[in-house]
């Protein structure tokens, strides 16, 4: 259980990141620098981020791993639309509103993942398909002059690849710039893991101030040293970006001497790459699982984390059971819940007293410098 997840090869991009780790290579700004303490704190800029980047850009909505099955479905409501996410016979993945067409009511209540060969109204029973196509109405002979052709669920944009399953509220959004990471998340396997488990977190703090941790490795010795810290070396990280989005590697402790470049097994078990998804998701790839972190802003100073945990199969026994439940407690409650939250929290309680009017940032929190220039661009 301790071995790498099924693989099959790095990337000429991944590869790079490591030959640069391996040579002794450390990304580092070269100088210290600022930013506004209100881009945190500000509830116009939030208005903003929201009409200009959210309601734009493709969106992470889960592992394909979420729906492992055709017919089946499951609620997401966490961007602020009542949507549901489905799989059809044919394996082909559907965004939908969770409204019917009849009445407006909400179609499937619970957040589980259900059988959906026909997504029945609990009001009226209208049923639908997975791709949202009206079925059936009962007593037909009601609603005179009625096409079910043209009374469909309201569809979103949505596409699958790379093992992640994506959508926008825009109609016209641009899906090339997510799909140019399926061929990095395929040589993880990503498509072919099993969900363990997810939870969601209720974090008192900017959404953004969740994503900066995961782009600097500077807080990792002091944060994380009840945790995971004895696992990594300080400060030892080398990133490149694919478009918006970050690709980054960190070394961990005494594993990158003696390391085969050309193992892919034996890479995976001496770095962990992590990869911020732009603007609000970040993957974090251990020896032998994943977790997935979809950070959801529902006020400016309030954000949904939900925390997906990816493994190689099912548990088969009670010892495997109790592996994946050892690292879904070190992480999930602790490194990120207890840990990654927490200092969220606590910087959110301390720029919204409006007593600074920056922060600093040193040599290895340039990423934390770059995702806020992206994010300037995008709404700019």
């Amino acid at each position: 259980m301790d071995a790498p997840l099924r693989s099959s090869r790095p990337t000429p991009g991944q590869r790079a990141l490591i030959d640069r780790l391996v040579q002794g290579h450390s990304d580092a700004g070269a100088a210290t620098a600022t930013l506004r303490a209100n881009l945190y704190t500000d509830p116009d800029r939030f208005v903003r981020e929201q009409e200009r980047l959210f309601a734009r850009t493709p969106l992470l909505l889960g592992p394909s791993a979420l729906l492992p099955k055709p017919n089946t479905a499951v609620t997401h409501d966490d961007y602020g639309l009542p949507l549901i996410v489905s799989r059809d016979a044919d394996g082909r993945v559907h965004v939908l509103a969770n409204v019917c067409r009849h009445r407006g009511t909400r179609l499937i209540e619970t957040g589980e993942v259900i059988p959906a060969a026909r997504i029945v109204c609990p009001y009226h029973a209208w049923a639908y398909k997975p791709d949202g196509a009206l079925a059936g109405v009962p007593r037909p002979d009601c609603f005179p002059g009625l096409d079910k052709a043209t009374m469909p669920l309201r569809r979103f944009a949505a596409h699958e690849s790379g093992g992640l399953i994506w959508s926008s509220p825009d109609p016209a959004a641009d899906f090339a710039p997510v799909a140019a990471l399926s061929d990095d998340m395929d040589a993880f396997g990503l498509a072919g893991l099993h969900l363990y488990r997810r939870r969601t977190h209720d974090v008192a703090a900017n959404w953004k101030l969740v994503i900066d941790a995961f782009l600097e490795s500077y807080h990792v010795q002091r944060l994380h040293a009840a945790t995971i810290a004895k696992f990594f070396t300080d400060g030892i990280t080398v990133a490149d970006r694919i478009g918006r989005h970050q690709r980054a590697v960190v070394a961990r402790a005494d594993y990158l001497a003696g390391m085969d470049p050309d193992d892919w097994r034996q890479v995976r078990g001496a770095a962990t790459f992590t990869y911020h998804f732009f603007p609000n998701s970040v993957i974090i790839v251990s020896p032998d699982y994943v977790n997935l972190l979809l950070c959801y802003p529902q006020a400016v100073g309030r954000t949904l984390v939900e925390d997906v945990m990816l493994i190689p199969e099912p548990p088969g026994t009670p010892e495997a059971e109790a592996h994946w439940r050892k690292s879904w407690d070190l992480l999930d409650g602790g490194t990120f819940g207890a840990e990654d939250f927490r200092a969220a929290a606590l910087c959110h309680q301390g720029l919204a007293s409006g007593l600074i009017d920056q922060i600093t940032l040193g040599t290895l929190e340039a990423g934390v410098v770059d995702f806020h220039r992206l994010m300037d661009e995008a709404l700019a």
